[in-house]
This record gives structure tokens, sequence and C-alpha cells, in this order.
């Protein structure tokens, strides 16, 4: 690229010696015009520009040959060009700075110029910028071809990707839970809750909380998840404090009935973009081991079953299902088996929702006399192990020694069967092993 002419200027002061920079025009100490410079030697020495430059100027300076003869290039003293002082006014001996003609692209009336030039930065818009790693397109877990796009879905089979609540498994203490989205539903509508705590005088608490979103409504899953974390963190809250077991179950249940409830108000406008939508609503069971204590509460038609460790012992189911099935059977106007072979049998009578009837949480307290496991589950387990004799079958042995194992047995029993609908499972040993027992 051109570069402006620069005049040359001595190391020191001709007049008082001092020394001085290049490129400056008047001697910082007398003020001495340093344009007027001495006649050179008469050798008349050449700079050679072919050289490269000095360190830290960053620049490589081309050989002048203008017009490509091979001639070497005509040399311009300092000497040649007149001088002026600060007003302009020609020194004496020399004339005045003829007028430069348009276009001529020379300017003695430049700012003094410093002695390196850094080179600028690269304009970031015009510079090419490195290309960026791009990830790896993510590819169908189905057809193993189509490319999954924001939404979750492949692009070429349409098949909808696992998503985080698709599958979940949780330990707390000795306790564990499960949740599978199946094989038939498009996600995963049930959300469970497990904790462990004490009692004021330190006995150890376990607690598990299962939710079945009701899918005929709007945001089922969302309402899971909230009556879920509602009842487990009122339990977890009440029971430090001495609430007796089956009161604080009772409160848990009400707290979730309020999180669903509050669904229905998020966002004000959702009524209005779906008028003929249900309220979000789920269903609940949950059970608390405390003190030689087995609580259980529940609304809907999630059950809790008894399997004791002896299995020569009977098995028993805990809760009574809010349901069409359960109402025909109580009434009398059909056998159990006559209910629930109807396809009217899981029609629930009760739910967690802001369009529920009446909230009417049930709970019961049990005293078992011998060890064994709580398996609080969705019906996604239980219609693959409906009475309590099927479901022991099923429960591993080691169940309470080996909590989550025995949940992921139970899930898989379900999967195997069909998986037509979420399954959640949990189980809680009976009595709560001592703080910092931890299942295999």
């Amino acid at each position: 690229m051109s570069q402006m002419p620069q005049q040359a200027a001595p190391a020191k002061c001709p007049s008082c010696a001092e020394p001085v920079e290049p490129g400056d025009l008047f001697c910082g100490a007398c003020g001495h015009d340093l344009s007027v410079v001495p006649a050179p030697p008469q050798d008349h020495p050449t700079l050679t520009m072919t050289g490269s430059a000095a360190p830290g100027d960053g620049v490589e300076w081309p050989a002048a040959d203008p017009d490509g003869s091979g001639a070497p290039p005509e040399v311009h003293l300092p000497t040649d060009l007149p001088g002026t002082d600060s007003a302009d006014t020609p020194l004496p001996g020399h004339a005045a700075v003829p007028a430069q003609p348009p276009g001529s692209g020379v300017r003695f009336d430049r700012p003094a110029e410093p002695e390196e030039y850094p080179l600028q930065a690269p304009d970031p818009r015009v510079a090419e910028a490195p290309a960026a790693e791009e990830e790896p397109a993510q590819v169908c877990v189905a057809c193993r071809s189509g490319r999954v796009d924001s939404d979750g879905y492949c692009e070429n089979c349409g098949h909808a990707q696992p998503r985080e609540r698709d599958h979940m498994e949780r330990e707390s203490g000795p306790v564990a839970a499960v949740s599978d989205r199946g094989l038939r539903h498009h996600r995963n509508e049930d959300a469970f809750s497990v904790g462990h705590t004490a009692l004021p005088d330190g006995t150890p608490v376990t607690l598990a909380i299962v939710c079945d979103g009701v899918s005929s409504a709007t945001r089922p899953d969302d309402a899971s998840l909230a009556a879920s974390q509602a009842a487990g963190d009122t339990l977890l809250a009440a029971l430090p404090r001495g609430t007796h077991p089956q009161a604080a179950m009772h409160e848990a249940i009400v707290a979730a009935s309020q999180a669903v409830n509050a669904l229905a108000e998020e966002p004000a406008t959702a009524r209005e973009h779906a008028p003929h939508q249900n309220a979000p609503a789920c269903t609940i069971v949950g059970a608390v081991v405390a003190s030689g204590l087995l609580i259980v509460g529940w609304v809907g038609d999630s059950r809790a079953y008894w399997v004791p460790d002896d299995r020569s012992a009977p098995p028993a189911r805990l809760t009574e299902d809010d349901s069409w099935a359960a109402q025909m059977v109580a009434a009398g106007l059909m056998s159990e088996a006559e209910a629930y072979a109807d396809e009217r049998a899981h029609a629930i009578t009760g739910w967690l929702g802001a369009d529920a009837y009446e909230l009417e949480p049930h709970t019961a307290a049990f005293k078992p006399d011998r060890p064994g496991v709580v398996v609080v589950c969705t019906d996604g387990l239980w219609n693959y192990a409906e009475t309590a004799g099927e479901m022991a079958e099923v429960v591993p042995e080691d169940a309470a020694a080996r909590p989550l194992h025995s949940a992921r047995v139970l899930v898989g029993h379900a999967l195997d069967g069909g998986g037509h609908d979420n399954v959640t499972v949990a189980v809680v040993p009976f009595p709560a092993p001592p703080q910092g027992a931890v299942s295999a």
C-alpha cells in the first residue's frame, strides 16, 4: 500500500545538541527548526529499501521499482525539499513551497507521525471468522436415519424422541422409585417424589408419592409433577415438626390439590385458547413409614400394596379406587371381575384438579407385624398385576434390601406385558431402616 512521504530528522539538535526523536519538526529544548538540515557529506550514502523492516515494525517493504525497468531508484535527499517555519514562511535560502496540483496525493501539513505504526486489528465484519463447530445432528432412535427437529420429532418417520421424563429413577435413603413412558404413549404423564427424614425424637421416616396425570385433561404432565412435588415437600416439612404421619398425609394431599388447582389459572389466557379442555388433573397415592406405622393416602385409582418379606404370609391391597368399577362393586351391582372387564372400569370418580367435584382425601393407618415393602404405583403397573397375590409374585424377594432394583423389575414387568400406559413404581421398605442405610 502507498505510504505518506516522511522527512528525515537528525538524531541531535544542530543548535543545542539535545537528542531529538525521528519525525520531530522542532527541538523540544531550544525550539530549533529541525527541517533545516546541514548539507550531507560528499559520499551521499544510499539507504537500501529492500532489506527487512526493523524489529517490531511488523511490515515487509518491497523494493522500489515503479516502472519495472530494473534501474536503481532515484534518491531524494532532505535538502531537496524547501523548508518553512511554523508560520509557513520560507526559511532563508529556500523558496516558498509551490502549491501542489490537485490530485497529487501529497500533503505537508500532516501531524507528526509516530516512530512505529501498530497494525490495525482486522475488522470482524470483514475478516473471515473461523468456522464454528456445528453440533452433530441428532439421529432418530426409531428409524436410525431421520434428523430430529427442534420439537423432538423425527423429520423422516415422525417418531417422538426420548425426553427427560421418559425414564426417571431416584433413590432417597432406603426408598426408591422408577417411572417410564411405556411403549404406547408419546410422553410420560406420571411423576413421583421420594424422600427420607426423621421425627423429632430421631426416629427415621421414609415416604413416597406417586401421581398419574389424567390424559383427558389439559397439561396432565404438569399436574402430576406439581402434585408430587407439593405433597413430598409438605411431608418433609411436617414430619420433623412432630405432626402425626396420618395428619401429615392429609395435609400433603390438600397441598397437592392446591398446586394442581393453581395450574388452571396459569396462564390467564389458557382457557380462552382452549375453552373446551378440562382443567389440569391427576391422581395421587402416597405412603409414609414411621415408628412402626404404615400410613397411606390417595385420591383416584393409583394404588398401594403391602408385600411381606415372608411370602407365606398374605399380601394386601391398601387402597380402594375412586373409579366407576369400584363403585359398581361397592354397590353390589357387579362382581369385581365383571366391573373391571367393562370399558368404563378405569373412569375415575375422584381426582385432584380445579374441576373436581369435591376433594375427599383418603388416609389409612396400618401396623404390620412383620417386615416387608409397600409398592406404590400407578395403573400402568397394576393393570398387569391387579390382585395383591399377583403383585407379590412379581416383587423380588429382596425388595426391602434392593428397592431400586425391585422398582426396575416391576417397571420391566409392565413393559413386558405391553406397556400400554405410563408406568411409575415406588418401593418403600417397612420398617424404615436406620439413617445411613443405602440400598444395594
